[in-house]
């Protein structure tokens, strides 16, 4: 049988490489599309790289110096000779369609390019020491790479974007009083960062037991039930049931010890219909695979945003995920909490990503966390937009909980003082205590 031809275009190839000897300004327009690399015979990848090489000293592109340029780097031969840059340069009248062409070979880069990565990963399934989980990761890594750079984004006029701000802020003066962002149901919190914002990552950290997952349900319960928002929610730590049991009880208002303990009254009872009745309403979508890396986290949050348009994706916790680099831990964290950024960004959504403090600040004597004491990486403080500590002033009043804003990229910084109670799962906002 003989071997398949890897999809390559002769002509486009050839007529790029014309166009550019007709009118060198034509490289600029086809380097946003290709390299080198990206042209299939051998010839013509010396050919268009001594181009770019000429370009770059800002001398002229013609026959006379590109055959110059390929005899000082010892390419001539393998460019085909002066013959063949000769007859190229024959081939077009016109340097008009340079993108054009440019774009079909480009396509035809693209189809090699996964050709060959599915006969890396084929390797890959026949290694029997090989995980088929990493494998998935590693496949999707590669295939969402040729996908960035068949998809590259160019600049854009800034009038462009003006228009779209201007026609963003005046849809806020016509709804004045209304949040930018996702509501987050907490008055205080939401005049800070009027919500949060669309593309942003938000980082909520505490230490263990300070409520860090109940806080998050009570955004995402709030979120979807009372601003009619759809919030997707990861749970690393948690399984379902033991979710849902925790947004009934927020949601009913009831003593979570009771429901565990199967110790309800009939007033109990019925606060619990009640509350099963909204949250069977709320668009919350729990997925709690457990050990799930930040590439399955990014496919599966593409499909659900595919399929019910969230507005909001929660991850609790960010340090259960895991990323490509596992011998170094604070390499795989910053790849972790970069991939949740670009989900944020990629989908248009705010993620609200729990994370664990370091212990080093129970040996201070300062309570207040620091933004050196998110755990295994500074480079969560570098992604997130936003970085919210919870954590208590004094520990004997166990109700009392601050939430500092340590970092906002776009705005002010500061406290915002919370009520919890543990027995119900739930905070109350200080405005929500004093009417209560």
């Amino acid at each position: 049988m003989n071997a398949r031809i890897p999809p390559y275009d002769n002509e486009a190839e050839r007529s790029v490489l014309a166009a550019v000897l007709i009118d060198p300004d034509a490289i600029v327009r086809v380097s946003e599309h290709l390299g080198p690399k990206s042209f299939y015979q051998p010839k013509h990848q010396v050919i268009f790289e001594a181009m770019q090489d000429l370009y770059e000293k800002r001398d002229p592109i013609d026959v006379v110096t590109l055959t110059a340029q390929l005899k000082k780097k010892k390419l001539l031969t393998k460019a085909g000779g002066a013959s063949e840059l000769t007859e190229l340069s024959n081939t077009l009248s016109t340097a008009a369609n340079a993108a054009n062409y440019a774009k079909i070979v480009q396509e035809k880069n693209v189809k090699r390019r996964l050709i060959s990565l599915g006969g890396e990963v084929s390797e890959l399934a026949f290694d029997e020491s090989k995980n088929a989980k990493d494998i998935l990761d590693l496949a999707e890594q590669k295939v969402l790479s040729v996908s960035q750079a068949h998809s590259s984004k160019s600049f854009i006029p800034l009038k462009n974007t003006l228009v779209e701000s201007f026609d963003r802020i005046d849809e806020l003066q016509k709804h004045g009083g209304q949040l930018r962002g996702c509501p987050t149901g907490f008055q205080d919190l939401d005049r800070m960062l009027a919500g949060f914002q669309k593309s942003n990552l938000i980082i909520l950290a505490a230490r263990p037991g300070t409520g860090k997952t109940a806080f998050s349900l009570n955004i995402a319960q709030s979120t979807s039930v009372l601003h009619n928002k759809k919030v997707g929610l990861f749970s690393l730590e948690m399984s379902k049931e033991e979710l849902v049991d925790r947004l009934l009880v927020s949601q009913a208002d009831i003593d979570a010890w009771k429901l565990k303990t199967g110790r309800l009254d009939q007033q109990d009872f019925l606060k619990l219909s009640d509350a099963m009745g909204v949250l069977a309403d709320a668009q919350i979508y729990i997925d709690d695979t457990p050990g799930m890396s930040i590439y399955e986290m990014r496919t599966k949050a593409r499909k659900l945003m595919t399929e019910q348009q969230i507005d909001l994706l929660v991850v609790d916790y960010l340090q259960l995920a895991h990323g490509r680099t596992r011998d170094n831990r604070v390499q795989e964290v910053g790849e972790i909490s970069q991939g949740l950024k670009n989900i944020a960004r990629e989908l248009k959504i705010p993620v609200l990503a729990l994370a664990q403090l370091s212990r080093a600040i129970e040996s201070r004597g300062e309570k207040s966390p620091q933004l050196s004491d998110l755990r295994e990486s500074g480079s969560i403080e570098q992604d997130a937009d936003v970085v919210m500590f919870l954590y208590r002033k004094d520990d004997d009043i166990r109700e009392q909980v601050t939430l500092k804003i340590a970092k906002h990229r776009n705005g002010a910084m500061g406290e915002v003082e919370l009520f919890f109670r543990g027995d119900r799962i739930r905070f109350y906002g200080m405005e929500q205590k004093v009417a209560g």
